[in-house]
């Protein structure tokens, strides 16, 4: 979400299912964009939830899933559905097609994706 905020400046947040309950939830309507990673893990059921409580408030969720994962298809706005691979790598693969999102929303906004505003070394060498 940081690449989104980086590059397209607009604002977007990176939450836990189980945090969706303490604030986030309020703002969920048709028109909150809400991107949601849910991959056949140890998270799975508790990821289900967050994703039951964001339709129940006419949410559309956009879910990065596991291809082949009805229960997804079924519930989802729109899917990115990826291969199942070893949990320590999932994280590797579930990063690319957000930072595809990040890069064609800034595209679509009109800003040069290789030149974001106010962007500032985080490591300085003295």
């Amino acid at each position: 979400m940081q690449k989104i905020k980086e590059i397209t400046y607009m604002h977007s947040e990176g939450i836990l299912a189980g945090e969706l309950k303490h604030g986030p939830l309020a703002l969920i309507d048709k028109d909150m964009p809400v991107i949601m990673i849910i991959m056949r893990d140890g998270c799975y059921t508790k990821c289900q939830n967050a994703l039951q409580q964001v339709t129940a408030r006419s949410g559309r969720p956009i879910i990065i899933c596991c291809q082949d994962d009805p229960e997804m298809t079924k519930n989802a706005y729109q899917t990115i559905e990826l291969p199942h691979i070893v949990d320590c790598l999932q994280g590797i693969l579930t990063v690319i097609p957000l930072q595809l999102m990040s890069f064609h929303l800034a595209v679509l906004r009109g800003f040069d994706v290789d030149f974001p505003r106010n962007l500032a070394k985080s490591v300085t060498v003295e």
